[in-house]
């Protein structure tokens, strides 16, 4: 790895290109799909990067299988223990079912009824709780003895989120502008990561909900903060803290970090279903409610990669859409 800006080694092409080597066979290369109706329709040219299509939903099979077949065959054997509103619930339950280990998955009682499913059908222990979050995960790891799989504050998982990256610059080798949403910090860290060694020129544009805007805030600070309260529609990006780690890769890769409302998210999501067809959750919709609203002010006609991070969402919501944005002109 490579020094970084702040107090932490970057993640480097190389760790990137190991970890896509190393998860090679266990998770899609998913495509790019082209929308010509949204782009023509916000003024850009767009292509969608689809993780809704990847291993468990979302874009997180890639870090945590990295992380897991990293760990020494004793570490390994113990099991392995995420804290998580869901996908990355899934994708740890996920890579330590594929290697025969046990997985635990500590949640908020408020994650998607359907995530927390989908944690218990990889095999993992859901651990539910009504207390801080970070607070109940670190006392159950020394409970249990398992493994940490951090979500994003972690070299390895940054490293396999960074094989996005990888795929878009071999897919989209002319693109300006790659949108990604931002959470605790792990995907956008490892896509940037990438796409600063093999597209210099391509600029890396966050996007956070505005009521769990932690990066945001970490970033004003200028050190990671907590964000207990944090609550989001976009529930895959509320998390409750940055890290050292991912602050450290958004400072030094990415451009800019924009906020967008709730509301808006589920104006982009009403838009987004019927014009790609793509069933996205509200995470992988926050970048396109950047360009909805015009937050990003981008020239005309510029060649835009949103990164559709996961499909994983509680049906219910989409009765709650706005029904005359659903209609295609």
């Amino acid at each position: 790895m490579t020094g970084g800006t702040g107090t932490t080694a970057l993640v480097s092409l190389d760790d990137i290109r190991r970890a896509a080597e190393r998860i090679d066979g266990r998770v899609h290369r998913t495509p790019v799909l082209r929308s010509s109706s949204l782009g023509e329709a916000w003024g850009v040219r767009l292509d969608l990067k689809a993780e809704v299509f990847q291993r468990t939903g979302s874009f997180k099979a890639r870090g945590a299988l990295n992380k897991v077949l990293s760990l020494p065959a004793d570490e390994r054997a113990l099991g392995v223990i995420t804290l998580s509103a869901g996908n990355a619930g899934a994708a740890v339950a996920y890579a330590a079912a594929s290697v025969g280990v046990p997985g635990t998955v500590v949640m908020p009682t408020t994650a998607v009824p359907a995530k927390i499913a989908a944690c218990r059908a990889y095999g993992a222990d859901v651990v539910l709780t009504d207390e801080d979050l970070v607070d109940t995960y670190l006392a159950t790891v020394a409970e249990t003895g398992r493994v940490p799989v951090h979500p994003f504050d972690d070299p390895a998982v940054v490293a396999g989120t960074g094989t996005v990256g990888l795929e878009i610059a071999a897919d989209v080798p002319d693109a300006e502008v790659v949108l990604v949403p931002v959470g605790g910090g792990g995907l956008i860290s490892g896509v940037a990561s990438a796409l600063a060694a093999l597209s210099p020129g391509t600029r890396v544009i966050g996007v956070e909900p505005e009521t769990a805007d932690v990066m945001s805030r970490s970033l004003a600070a200028g050190a990671p903060v907590r964000m207990p309260e944090a609550r989001s529609v976009a529930d895959g990006l509320a998390a409750p803290m940055s890290s050292q780690l991912t602050l450290d890769h958004v400072r030094a890769h990415v451009e800019r970090v924009v906020r967008v409302s709730d509301e808006d998210v589920l104006r982009a999501l009403a838009l987004a279903l019927p014009r790609t067809k793509l069933l996205l959750e509200p995470s992988a919709a926050a970048p396109l409610a950047a360009l909805m609203t015009g937050v990003l002010d981008l020239p005309p006609g510029t060649r835009v990669v949103s990164v559709a991070s996961g499909g994983n969402a509680d049906l219910t919501l989409f009765g709650r859409l706005p029904t005359h944005e659903r209609e295609v002109p």
